[in-house]
């Protein structure tokens, strides 16, 4: 049957092919995870991430109403959420926004997704690894009084947000080696690597109410005042600056969509992963605002900007000693490391995903028979990350993640009227989206769209670029080599 390009670009996967795929019938990959493990692997990938590092991005914006930027990107996260939960139940397979598109809106569309989930979660896993290094640095510094030397913490190009320049003899080496790390223990197969994220976040969670606890010891109202950032020069006044700020900090909840990512490894995940993702957000939500509190009581805003390693400067200039600073930073040098390693997770899941319907090459798919980890896609992905994270500086990685992860939410809201309309309401006793298919669906759209529209012009243009390189791979190999091609 000869498809004309119309219909090539709108060619949809069948749900009920995902869910055989998942369960032997072409996949590889096995179901080990729980709810308690995949409720912290969605956890661990957030959790850290919009704390440790953004603050000091998000704060110079939106001054003390930052505060209002983790609730907006936490509200639009959760409609998100429940548009994700919906999917998940249904398609629950490896590939989460890229394999709901699949089987709503169309290859083509799918595969846009694609590229911009692996642009948020390469560049995730890079901008992570690279505010690693200040917090290391930190413990070094506080434990032994040795720091790492400036030129093998820094980047060789630097952005100044206006020009690129070049520092020969800079290279960032902990990120790199944070990168090694995790690859080596995700090539030793899922449940390990998952059950060694839930100890970390259990370990993140604890520092971080450590945290709390010690710098509402500090707490001033007066660093409220003014609310909102009252720069005019700065081009981020009032709201303006708190829908900037929670564009920075929203990729904080990409950790939503790793749980989906996770739905082939998933036992009974019609039931786990719609669980888990609800469970995930209601902790990261609680534990951003009360960490964000704290640390707005006890330091001034103007203090933030270009601050490194900024919990445990607070906690330090709080309590006047260095132990505090030193737990904080030990906690922070653990924490991160879950956060890496189950974003870099993340994009080889999605990585398999996509090569298991021939739209990128088979060697992404491939399963070493003993671990039933795809190791050679692990090798690729920490090669890329590390190479990033090792010469480059984070200033525009974490709006690029962000604009990556708007994107794909904004997919994941269109497909759920659309699988509606075309399976039902589903199996009884499954999760569905409260108040009809569209409701909710077009508040999650209009609230990323909202976030959106203040994230830099250089961002955009970046994105638009990563947008065009994609759309000619999918016309010049993906729609030739496409499984569904191949069956029709």
């Amino acid at each position: 049957m000869n498809l004309t390009l119309g219909q090539k670009l709108i060619r949809t996967k069948p749900a009920g092919r995902h869910h055989d795929e998942a369960d032997g019938g072409g996949g590889g990959l096995q179901r080990s995870l729980g709810l308690f493990p995949l409720t912290m692997i969605g956890v661990g990938a957030t959790i850290g991430t919009g704390i440790f590092f953004t603050m000091v991005e998000a704060v110079p914006k939106a001054g003390p109403a930052v505060i209002l930027s983790f609730l907006l990107a936490a509200v639009t996260a959760g409609l998100t959420a429940l548009c994700y939960a919906e999917l998940a139940g249904r398609v629950p397979a490896a590939g989460s926004s890229y394999s709901f598109a699949y089987a709503t809106v169309g290859e083509f569309a799918a595969f846009i997704v694609a590229a911009c989930l692996l642009l948020e979660y390469g560049l995730a896993g890079s901008a992570v690894a690279i505010g690693w290094s200040d917090y290391l640095n930190n413990f070094l510094v506080n434990a032994f009084g040795w720091e790492i030397p400036a030129h093998l913490r820094s980047p060789m190009f630097v952005s100044d947000h206006r020009n690129v320049h070049f520092m020969p003899g800079n290279f960032n080496l902990p990120p790199v080696l944070l990168v090694i790390m995790c690859g080596l223990l995700l090539v030793r197969g899922t449940k390990e690597s998952a059950t060694t994220n839930a100890v970390m976040v259990l370990i993140k969670l604890a520092i971080l109410m450590f945290f709390c606890v010690i710098a509402f010891t500090g707490f001033d109202a007066d660093n409220f005042t003014p609310f909102f950032n009252p720069d005019a020069d700065s081009g981020y006044v009032g709201m303006a600056g708190v829908t900037a700020a929670a564009g920075t900090v929203f990729f904080s909840f990409i950790g939503l969509d790793t749980i989906a990512t996770a739905g082939e490894e998933v036992n009974n995940p019609r039931r786990n992963v719609p669980i888990g993702i609800l469970a995930a957000l209601l902790i990261v939500t609680v534990f951003y605002l009360l960490v964000a509190l704290a640390a707005m009581g006890a330091q001034p805003s103007h203090q933030f900007a270009g601050q490194e390693a900024g919990l445990s400067v607070i906690l330090q200039n709080v309590t006047g000693q260095a132990w505090p600073a030193l737990v904080l930073s030990a906690g922070a040098v653990v924490s991160v490391f879950s956060v890496t390693l189950v974003t870099i997770y993340g994009q080889t899941r999605i990585l398999y995903a996509i090569s298991r319907d021939g739209l990128i090459p088979k060697i992404f798919q491939k399963v070493n028979k003993r671990t039933l980890a795809p190791t050679a896609n692990t090798v690729i992905v920490c090669a890329a990350v590390a190479l990033v994270a090792g010469l480059v500086d984070a200033t525009f990685l974490w709006d690029m993640v962000s604009m990556g992860t708007l994107t794909a939410f904004i997919v994941v809201s269109v497909a759920v009227p659309v699988i509606r309309a075309k399976q039902g309401p589903g199996e009884p006793g499954s999760f569905r989206v409260p108040f009809g298919p569209y409701l909710v669906p077009g508040l999650s759209i209009l609230a990323c769209l909202y976030i959106m529209k203040d994230l830099s012009a250089t961002t955009f243009r970046m994105f638009f670029i990563w947008m065009a390189v994609a759309v000619a791979t999918y016309f010049l190999y993906s729609m030739r080599h496409s499984r569904l091609n191949k069956a029709q």
